[in-house]
């Protein structure tokens, strides 16, 4: 299937100038895509499918100690189950489809040649895709979050959460604690989107960016699935991605929580690192 063009961009040299002008285009760009909405549709749909599902089907109990078997006695934890679902694999494969496509792709429409026109600067264009990036990490993220919080709350009772540890904490507080969740789960999508956006500066094909980077996580997880692979498992970016769920025990275990939002920020940094030497010296125009 060709691939749709993007619309040109011509913004005058003055609007160049402004640093609000660059990151604002490159998120219409990121959010007018009609591919980059559909995959945000695709996880909202996710929820209802999963809510429907435990309705229907009776899977949630109401009692065990499983997220999944908590949906039907309390629809908060709809949210909790749906991104345990998402995370392993369809989140951050969304995300970084997204991401690959960042710079690979405008140097494939011929784009990236017209913005590199513009009085700029490279560093000043790659933050931009980076924001974009990162945003759409945090607009997929909060799609799961929100469409599971709506058909939870249309489809189950919302009440007093009893956590994975046995313990009951009221509902405000198991929001707050949704919030910190959604937080911790946004940063694991956006060292993903950080990944993703270094890849494409590698390459100006986005097939092959795309492919980059769905098999980077896709190899990540296989790993992290391997027992013999143990003592490097601590270290690859996908290991404690579900470590939120720590967040639902009294008291919470902040260790597995840390060391997965440590283990982004310094993928995060050696990957930008990467990610701006390749784009500031190679001759991407061509």
């Amino acid at each position: 299937m060709e691939r749709p063009r993007r619309r040109p961009l011509r913004p005058t040299r003055r609007r160049a100038r402004r640093w609000g002008a660059i990151p604002s285009i490159e998120l219409a760009l990121t959010f007018r895509r009609r591919r980059n909405l559909l995959i945000l549709l695709v996880l909202a749909l996710v929820p209802v499918l999963v809510g429907v599902s435990v309705k229907v089907s009776g899977i949630g109990t109401g009692s065990g100690t499983g997220m999944l078997n908590q949906v039907a006695g309390n629809g908060l934890f709809l949210v909790f189950a749906s991104l345990a679902l998402t995370v392993p694999l369809f989140l951050p494969v969304a995300v970084g489809v997204v991401a690959a496509d960042q710079v690979a792709g405008d140097a494939a429409d011929g784009t990236l040649r017209t913005v590199l026109a513009w009085p700029v600067g490279r560093t000043r264009l790659l933050a931009a895709k980076l924001l974009a990036a990162v945003v759409y990490a945090v607009a997929a993220t909060c799609t799961v979050a929100l469409s599971a919080l709506a058909i939870g709350s249309a489809l189950f009772p919302m009440r007093d959460v009893t956590l994975l540890s046995g313990t009951t904490i009221p509902l405000s507080a198991a929001f707050g604690r949704a919030l910190l969740i959604a937080g911790v789960v946004t940063c694991c999508m956006a060292g993903v989107a950080v990944l993703g956006l270094t890849i494409s500066t590698l390459t100006d094909s986005p097939a092959t960016a795309l492919a980059g980077t769905i098999g980077l996580i896709v190899a990540a997880e296989i790993a992290g699935s391997i027992p013999q692979l143990g003592p490097v498992q601590p270290w690859l970016f996908s290991f404690d991605w579900l470590a939120f769920a720590d967040l639902l025990r009294t008291p919470v275990y902040w260790g597995t929580i840390s060391h997965s939002l440590w283990l982004q920020a310094g993928y995060a940094l050696v990957a930008l690192s990467l990610a701006w030497a390749r784009f500031t010296s190679r001759d991407l125009a061509v």
